[in-house]
């Protein structure tokens, strides 16, 4: 007994894309990203070319990074890269890549794999801070960040170089059993 309902998205008003806005900070203090992704993606539906909407839909996307290969790190990437303001390029770009690098420590990842990534990131926060608007710190802020992060990892203790593979990533083995014989 199933109820005929229109699954078609609605669009917002454009007057209600400032409302929209302030609920996508909401659900991003409440750690509910993907409602929030939800709400960047009705506003765009409703202005294609908002700036605002665009950087917090890229914002919600590394909020949700988790350090793996599943992270939708290279659609975050190009809607940061498709902002008009090369500062905020720059800028996003870097936090997205500072962020994916922190995603990865939680996720285990051994050190020396991260220090590129947070590398690159400080490569786009010079780049930023050199076209930062008047008392605007932030790319500073985060280059000291990424200084301090890198300073960290070079004081954890040292690591296996076996690079920590999942099990999906090593090559099949044979299993002995208890008896000492191979497995088939």
């Amino acid at each position: 007994m199933g109820v005929n309902v229109d699954l078609k998205l609605k669009t917002i008003s454009k007057d209600g894309i400032p409302e929209a806005v302030s609920k996508i900070e909401l659900y991003r203090f409440l750690n509910e990203p993907e409602e929030a992704e939800s709400i960047c993606q009705d506003i765009l539906a409703a202005d294609p070319d908002n700036q605002l909407a665009m950087r917090l839909w890229g914002l919600t996307l590394t909020d949700q990074f988790e350090g793996r290969h599943s992270d939708r790190f290279a659609e975050a990437e190009k809607i940061f890269r498709s902002l008009r303001d090369p500062y905020e390029v720059s800028y996003y770009t870097g936090l997205m890549l500072e962020r994916r690098a922190k995603a990865q420590i939680r996720a285990g990842v051994t050190a020396h794999i991260l220090v590129g990534s947070l590398h690159e990131a400080m490569r786009c926060f010079e780049e930023a801070e050199k076209i930062r608007p008047p008392h605007n710190d932030d790319a500073m802020l985060r280059w000291n960040r990424c200084v301090r992060l890198l300073e960290k990892l070079d004081r954890s203790p040292v690591e296996e170089r076996d690079m920590g593979f999942e099990d999906h990533d090593t090559a099949p083995i044979a299993i002995r059993s208890r008896t000492g014989g191979r497995a088939k």
